[in-house]
Order: structure tokens, then sequence, then C-alpha cells
């Protein structure tokens, strides 16, 4: 097979290919590199890349998605402007005396992570959204209200702080 003998000579794993296209696909691919375009098959076989500060996650994301998100760390900012903004597990985090809070897009929908424990305070004003232990899933036509997002924020910031003072002593 062409695509097996490509492979082979770019040094790219054969199965790793083949994860990656249909069987149409594939075929479409080893007619390409007949024709000279070897490049395609390193840029298949080349992992995304792994965003290494917020603003590479947010370049990655959707624009629609991303205003959304954009919104929601400068709330996170203005409501903590102490935390460090890192990536954590792939996706936008800040800490203050450990984590504070994160968020994420997907496909359909996205993602604020505040911790579970702030999130029983705030349950009434949370029943409108899906949650589960720590996580809040909104859509971009119904995003998260400014004003609760500073709300649980600050309540993380106290726990996270309270945390810090106790350990402390």
């Amino acid at each position: 097979m062409a695509l097996q003998r490509i492979c082979r000579e770019l040094g790219v794993k054969f199965p790793q290919a083949l994860k990656t296209f249909s069987k149409e696909q594939r075929s479409g691919l080893e007619l390409a590199l007949e024709k000279g375009a070897e490049t395609m098959i390193k840029k298949v076989s080349a992992k995304p890349s792994v965003p290494k500060t917020v603003d590479e996650y947010l370049a990655q994301v959707p624009d629609d998605a991303r205003a959304t998100l954009e919104k929601l760390r400068r709330t996170i900012k203005l409501a903590a402007p102490q935390a460090v903004e890192v990536i954590s597990y792939r996706i936008p985090m800040f800490k203050h005396h450990g984590m504070l809070v994160a968020f994420a897009a997907f496909k359909d929908h996205c993602s604020f992570f505040p911790g579970s424990g702030v999130m029983e305070a705030y349950k009434e004003e949370l029943k409108n959204y899906k949650t589960s232990k720590g996580t809040i899933r909104f859509t971009l036509s119904k995003p998260l209200p400014a004003s609760l997002v500073k709300k649980l924020v600050k309540a993380r910031l106290k726990q996270n702080e309270a945390k810090a003072a106790r350990k402390k002593r």
C-alpha cells in the first residue's frame, strides 16, 4: 500500500495515520501523496498544539465561544485581580492559594468550574443551568451573568484564603 510505504519513508507511524483518516480519505491521501503532497501526512501526524497560555487557548476557540470566554475571563480578573492565570489540564485556570476557578469551551457548550464548595450557596441562581459537582455548563445563547460569576469567584477567594490561613497556623 502506497500510504504505508510513504509513512515509513517519512518516519511516521502508520497506525497513527490510519486512525486519522476514513477509508475514502486514505484513498484520496494516497493519490495526493503520489503527486508529491507529502507534507499532508506530516500535518496529520502532528499532535494538536497544547496551549501554554490563556491567550493561546482562546486563539484555538471558535470566534463566538471566544468572545463569551473573553468576557468571562475579564469578569474573573475584576473579581480576583490577585489571581494568576495558568493552563492546567489543558484549560484556562486562575489560581490563588490553590485552584480558584477555570473555564473551557466544548463543542456544544462552555463550562465554568468554580468548584463544588461554592455552588451550593448559589443553587437558586444556578437552577437554569446544567450543573454537576463543581461544574456549570452554559450555552453561548445563555451565558453566565457577570454578577453571578463575580459572586462565585469572590466566594472561592474567601474559601481559598481561609484554607491558606488555617495552614499557616
